[in-house]
């Protein structure tokens, strides 16, 4: 498995992304998602990242299961500032100082494990100035319970004043095919200039661009997919045409359409860390091999016409509210 760069943190090119295992996209399967887990460090695939909402709380349990014994294996991130109650339900988005420290050391525990090497702030608190959500991350690094600092969803100007409080040393916002705008809204050009790595997530459209989904129906009935825009009855046909043209490309190279669209994002910039999510041990395997496929100037160019920034129709999300602004 090939390496990238996350500012000074050494990561797999391609990560693992565990969310779904937990939550959202229908019944889950434990013992079948820390063999993936373990699997995948098997084969090289070291960045592993999960965070305290997913489940919620469950994910990080099963993530420090998967890994016990290999702990030396593993660039373990995890994230806070989505708060839910155990019962699933939402209480909003928390980034005061004392909320910081409490997560940290819950999830520590759930984890097992006596520090984690990259706590994202998972969404951005508007009610808490951002200097005192990372002057109580930063304490944890000075404690050594966190070795690096991330945020998630996060747009230039926070980006800089965080930073300021304590070297950020990823971003993590979704970055895909569908999902192009880090490189318009000024993220790319901000982390060029300070230095630090990008981790797309959802760097396969959550699913739609594996082409495995050709209709809802073959959707869990409870996966939270059927609520998001993009997979709504009247913009599924649209952004499925997107999928069709990336599997012509994929299928003229002898890959398959989601190799194509991680192999996208590891072109795009040589300091991303995409981190797709499966349940599976082929899938993952599949989307691990995307780090040696080669894609020429004309691949790129190509795949620029079929999918250009803005392409995919419908928002991200339901509610785009908690996205930085």
């Amino acid at each position: 498995m090939k390496k990238r760069m996350l500012g000074e943190l050494e990561v797999s090119a391609i990560g693992l992304g565990c969310m779904g295992m937990s939550d959202f996209y229908g019944p889950r399967n434990d013992e079948e998602s820390i063999a993936v887990i373990r699997r995948a460090l098997d084969i090289g695939v070291t960045f592993i990242d999960t965070a305290d909402m997913y489940g919620p709380f469950t994910n990080e349990v099963l993530v420090g299961k998967a890994i016990a014994g290999r702990r030396d294996e593993v660039v373990l991130a995890t994230k806070f500032g989505n708060e839910r109650k155990a019962d699933g339900s939402w209480v909003g988005i928390n980034g005061k100082p004392e909320y910081v420290r409490a997560a940290c050391d819950a999830s520590l525990l759930r984890l097992g494990v006596d520090h984690i090497d990259l706590y994202y702030q998972h969404r951005v608190d508007r009610t808490v100035p951002i200097e005192e959500t990372w002057g109580a991350m930063k304490e944890l690094v000075d404690a050594g319970k966190v070795k690096y600092l991330g945020i998630s969803e996060a747009l230039a100007p926070t980006i800089c004043k965080a930073h300021a409080v304590h070297s950020i040393t990823a971003i993590q916002s979704e970055y895909s095919l569908w999902s192009r705008d880090p490189e318009v809204n000024g993220v790319f050009e901000v982390a060029k200039e300070l230095n630090i790595g990008f981790v797309p997530y959802s760097p396969l459209g959550r699913g739609f661009l594996t082409g495995a989904i050709t209709s809802k129906n073959d959707l869990d009935p409870s996966d939270r997919r059927h609520t998001y825009p993009r997979f709504s009855d009247e913009n599924f046909d649209a952004n499925m045409a997107i999928v069709t043209k990336v599997k012509e490309i994929a299928d003229a190279k002898g890959v398959t359409p989601a190799q194509i669209a991680l192999a996208w994002t590891l072109h795009m910039n040589p300091n991303n860390a995409p981190i797709p999510g499966t349940r599976k041990i082929s899938r993952m395997e599949e989307n691990a091999a995307a780090s040696d496929i080669s894609l020429s100037a004309e691949d790129m160019a190509a795949i620029d016409q079929i999918a250009p920034a803005g392409v995919a129709v419908g928002e991200r999300y339901p509610d785009m509210s908690t996205v930085d602004a």
